[in-house]
């Protein structure tokens, strides 16, 4: 099976990280790459970068269909594009934050979520409620590190600092982290505060791998069937059924 990992800010040094924590789960006979857009914000840590990274999300789908992907994970932890990506996509399209609060929801009866700036935390609130997960999540805090100041030597005490502090107020049994640049993070945070870590990138990967392997696919009827043909004009114009 053949998996891309789609990075939707453009900073190259973040996709080679993330592809790292994807490959390291990535089972025998998957072939794993990850993509950085072609097109967008350098991070994304607002609803206005979340909005201009998705027509770098898609583009980077529809070459993934026309190379034969069999399923993607889109590693941002705000999802974005994750709806329209599917309606490209023959195959399981997975968010980091969807699998990760899944996967923390399996782990005991609560869990909280660290992210990188306050202005996120609207955001992670959202997707808690879009997934179901109210009951499980116990509170969201941020850490107050930039996207690209994650590979900065102080982050990883800062963020680990964070996580205790979170499960400690929140009386959580995991940890979820709410940025793919925290994911190589995650087995050191684990060792320090003793408790499960989800890093979504590995969450998300799994997650398209297991669905390959039962054989699932996107289903094409409805909502998420392939978008009707039409014109896109001025920037978009390579969006449009005729491009």
């Amino acid at each position: 099976m053949r998996i891309r990992v789609v990075n939707p800010n453009t900073t190259r040094a973040m996709t080679d990280a993330i592809e790292q924590c994807a490959q390291a789960v990535a089972g025998r006979g998957t072939l794993l790459d990850a993509v950085t857009a072609e097109m967008g914000p350098a991070s994304i840590e607002s609803h206005y970068d979340e909005a201009l990274s998705v027509p770098g999300i898609l583009a980077a789908i529809r070459r993934g269909e026309q190379e034969g992907i069999d399923g993607y994970v889109i590693a941002c932890f705000g999802d974005p594009g994750l709806d329209s990506a599917r309606e490209l996509a023959r195959g399981p399209v997975i968010g980091i934050a969807e699998a990760a609060l899944h996967t923390a929801s399996h782990l005991g009866g609560g869990f909280s979520i660290v992210t990188t700036l306050s202005r996120t935390i609207g955001r992670a609130d959202e997707l808690v409620y879009r997934y179901g997960m109210q009951r499980f999540c116990r509170g969201i805090h941020a850490c107050e590190i930039p996207v690209l100041a994650l590979e900065d030597p102080d982050a990883r005490k800062i963020v680990t600092e964070a996580c205790g502090d979170a499960v400690d107020a929140d009386g959580s049994d995991a940890i979820v982290l709410g940025c793919a640049g925290m994911a190589d993070l995650c087995s050191h945070i684990r060792d320090e505060i003793g408790v499960p870590v989800i890093d979504g990138v590995a969450a998300a990967t799994l997650t398209v791998q297991s669905l390959i392997t039962l054989g699932l696919r996107k289903s094409g009827r409805g909502e998420f069937a392939a978008p009707s043909p039409k014109q896109y004009s001025g920037l978009l114009r390579s969006f449009g059924s005729n491009s």
